[in-house]
């Protein structure tokens, strides 16, 4: 065969690859998932974001070398705790099993580790506040004691010696050179990219195809508009304030907001967490009292203890709390299960690689 021959069939090849090419792309594991990262999109159903994207915008190479850091165990002190460790993709990006997280040489935090989800619309983070950008917060966690108990620069320093690191910070940023800013920047754009927005609910309200509410969901839906939407407000389930639920005062007499303004009007306030993916995130509350959502409903019903600086959206005359009958229960029970998303605890783009 002359090398006119082989230069046809080549050309060939390549036209009947490029017609293939959405099979190829879709057989092969590794280049399918890639071929799907878009960036960040705002759910149609979503308000704008907070996050200042304008000064972090979400690349392909960000997104990869966030999503490293966040799997990786040398962000602790003796290399064994990882931000996956308390934040597990399969529980919505919590610690499942856990009343109160779980950190280096299994030392016992205070609080329930909350899930990573659509943090973009976040304007404050924490349960007890006190950190109001994205690009800060990983700080908290490396640092503390009971948590990762490492030094910024002790991480950086382990991640130069790996020359994987340096060509991710390469291909990112258009240096080697660990710093900081591109460090937090990095695992901003991983977590910006945990978005939670496809549960039935969203579908439901975005009319996709055949998307309907049963009728116990919808009556659900509407008792939790008239009982829970004041602080659980949609898409995203959460206003982002900071309320005291008379949850009562804990034995290690936890006082929430108050520990970051030191203000006494923000005694026992914590944030409002989002109701999505409640299936997935067990145990509830700040410091994970409740192991069921059954607890936790008839908490709001009856044990609402009254202390100070008590939402006054709990307060009803001599009522605390919120009435809900055992049928009231069955209904929000089936209205929240709505509000699960499977797609996102399964989705590969987020899971380590």
């Amino acid at each position: 065969m002359n090398k006119k021959h082989w230069i046809t069939l080549l050309l060939m090849g390549i036209f009947i690859l490029a017609c293939k090419k959405d099979v190829v792309l879709k057989d092969h594991p590794v280049i399918g998932e890639i071929s799907k990262f878009l960036g960040f999109q705002k759910p149609v159903n979503f308000p704008e974001p907070t996050y200042n994207f304008a000064n972090n915008k979400v690349t392909k190479e960000g997104f990869e070398l966030g999503r490293a850091l966040f799997y990786e165990p040398r962000l602790s002190r003796n290399n064994t705790i990882t931000c996956g460790s308390c934040h597990i993709q399969s529980s919505a990006f919590t610690q499942h099993g856990h009343d109160v997280s779980h950190g280096i040489d299994d030392r016992l935090g205070t609080r329930n580790s909350p899930p990573i989800m659509n943090l973009a619309w976040n304007k404050s983070f924490m349960w007890g506040g006190g950190i109001y950008d994205l690009d800060l917060q990983p700080i908290a966690p490396i640092t503390t004691h009971e948590e990762m108990d490492e030094k910024l620069e002790n991480v950086f320093n382990k991640l130069r010696q790996l020359p994987k690191y340096t060509e991710l910070f390469k291909r990112a940023f258009g240096t080697e050179e660990i710093s900081t800013a591109r460090f937090m920047k990095a695992l901003s754009q991983f977590m910006l990219m945990c978005v939670s927005s496809n549960s039935k609910y969203d579908q439901v309200m975005r009319k996709e195809g055949n998307a309907v509410f049963t009728a116990e969901e919808q009556e659900g839906y509407n008792l939790f508009k008239q009982k829970c939407a004041s602080c659980h407000s949609e898409p995203l389930f959460t206003d982002g304030s900071f309320r005291n639920n008379g949850l009562g005062i804990s034995p290690i007499n936890d006082q929430g907001l108050y520990l970051a303004t030191l203000i006494g009007t923000d005694r026992y306030k914590f944030k409002v967490p989002s109701l999505r993916n409640l299936r997935f995130t067990a145990p509830y509350m700040h410091d994970g009292r409740f192991l069921s959502l059954a607890g936790a409903l008839e908490h709001y019903n009856s044990e609402v203890q009254d202390t100070p600086n008590l939402d006054p959206l709990l307060i009803k005359g001599d009522k605390r709390g919120i009435d809900l009958t055992e049928n009231d229960k069955v209904k929000l029970t089936a209205f929240l299960s709505t509000l699960n998303d499977e797609e996102f605890i399964n989705n590969k783009l987020l899971a380590e690689q």
